[in-house]
């Protein structure tokens, strides 16, 4: 258990119920001025008076197997993270924020069709593993439906949503990609999941053999500097803290991982089981933080900051090195550490600073904010599953009151209002209140029947229209 004692009543408070965490001090905190500490977070409040003006740009930042509490705002004791918490400052922190599951693909799915993953075959893999599957290309996407209302889109990062020749952004909607189609590479060599050179520029191998979140950050800087003649959508997808464990200085240990994929043993050699520490980590989350700063100086530079909403959030939780505190479990599984993530959101024309919320989103209501935004349209024979934010962020209209729906193979949840209902992978039902419990220890399933089998009959009914998995 990772020492508290430091932790103000209020955060604490906001650690073990779900609230705002607001001071932490030691290393953490210092990446903030005083006075930007000592200014406490309120409750979200949408600006009186609001009218709409320019669509806006979007900037969708995804980090890779990042913990809910990676980030110095969020908790971590030891990470500095200055650029998004200053982001946070800025604007919004939300404190219950889901991917749309535990994975990096069908999360990914999720976000890029407004849907969940079950619905298409392709969000079935988690994650995908082969050039068989993938998001098909007649599928509408976020991308495809802001193109079609006049906006540019490009993805620079990471895919994983299929290999070419069937699959590909450029596909889907994205008039530019740049980036990787796998779901992890040696940062260096760009080896990836499948064991050949995974560093694209639209259906193009490109040769850069630098450190992969440097080569990222500085397509991305050259983007939002450009001059854009419409609106814009950039999805930037860091790999992040994602496995291998590599820094810019790790180039020797780069070499020998790329040996070992060269030499067969792909998948042993990328999830860097013998590497990795603490320390390491917290290194690769701080210059993802770096990274990112650079990109924002640039929108600032370029005149566009004041009307571009950034979203910063990763693809699930954490791995073995994230720091997840109060939550349990982690990547691939539904309890709160696989699938809360640290979420925050700025638009300076029409957002104010300062401020929490604690109401319950996730990556599908992402997609259908944005498409509501950008005066988009979804498709009418691909309803979204998502719900637009905006009347919440702009007019203070409730968020809309539905269930949040996740099933992976193993586990299934559901949550409404504070309420959890999770299956472990041994079958067994579980029941969660999440404003008193978010670490998810005391099992109210004997306490409350009644609840539990409403709740699993509401995730049932949801399951029953989804594509069923298949035999394995």
């Amino acid at each position: 258990m990772p020492d508290i004692s430091h932790v103000s009543r209020r955060a604490f408070g906001g650690l073990v119920g779900g609230g705002a965490l607001t001071a932490v001090a030691g290393p953490a905190a210092a990446a903030s001025s005083p006075a930007a500490r000592d200014e406490a977070e309120r409750p979200f409040r949408a600006r009186s008076g609001y009218r709409p003006g320019r669509r806006p740009n979007f900037l969708f930042i995804l980090g890779d197997d990042m913990g809910w509490a990676d980030l110095s705002c969020y908790g971590a004791p030891h990470i500095r993270t200055p650029n998004l918490d200053r982001l946070a400052r800025q604007g919004v922190r939300f404190t219950d924020a889901y991917s749309g599951s535990a994975t990096c693909s069908p999360t990914r799915f999720s976000l890029y069709t407004g849907r969940y993953p079950g619905r298409t075959e392709g969000g079935l893999a988690e994650p995908i593993g082969s050039r068989t599957q993938g998001l098909d290309p007649h599928q509408p996407t976020v991308a495809s439906l802001l193109k079609r209302s006049g906006y540019a889109t490009a993805l620079i990062g990471k895919w994983h949503c299929g290999w070419l020749p069937d699959y590909s952004p450029t596909k889907s909607g994205w008039d530019e990609f740049f980036g990787n189609f796998g779901g992890a590479l040696e940062y260096f060599s760009k080896l990836g999941q499948l064991g050949d050179y995974d560093l694209y520029e639209g259906d193009a191998t490109y040769k850069d053999l630098r450190y992969y979140t440097t080569v990222l950050t500085e397509r991305a800087v050259d983007y939002v500097g450009r001059r854009h003649d419409r609106p814009w959508l950039l999805n930037l997808n860091f790999t992040t803290p994602h496995w291998p464990w590599l820094t810019e200085e790790d180039e020797e240990t780069a070499a020998g991982i790329a040996a070992k994929i060269r030499a067969g043993n792909v998948l042993g050699a990328l999830q860097h089981t013998d590497g990795g520490s603490v320390e390491k980590y917290r290194e690769m989350v701080e210059n993802l933080d770096a990274s990112i700063g650079e990109v924002l100086a640039a929108l600032r530079r370029s005149g566009q900051e004041e009307n571009t909403v950034v979203v910063f959030a990763s693809d699930n939780g954490g791995e073995r090195f994230s720091y997840q505190w109060p939550l349990s479990g982690g990547k691939s599984e539904l309890l709160e550490g696989g699938i809360r993530v640290p979420t925050v959101l700025r638009w300076p024309a029409a957002v104010d600073g300062h401020q929490v919320s604690h109401e319950p989103v996730y990556s599908p209501d992402w997609t259908a904010t944005l498409l509501d935004l950008g005066g988009a349209r979804p498709d009418p024979a691909y309803p979204l599953d998502g719900h637009s934010l905006a009347g919440y962020l702009l007019r203070g209209e409730d968020v809309p009151q539905r269930d949040l729906f996740w099933r992976v193979r193993g586990n299934r949840a559901l949550r409404r209002g504070g309420w959890k209902y999770y299956q472990d992978a041994q079958g067994k039902d579980h029941l969660y209140d999440l404003v008193t419990d978010a670490r998810e220890q005391a099992d109210l399933a004997a306490d409350r029947p009644a609840l539990l089998a409403e709740l699993k009959s509401a995730w049932e009914r949801i399951d029953g229209g989804l594509l069923p998995y298949s035999a394995a």
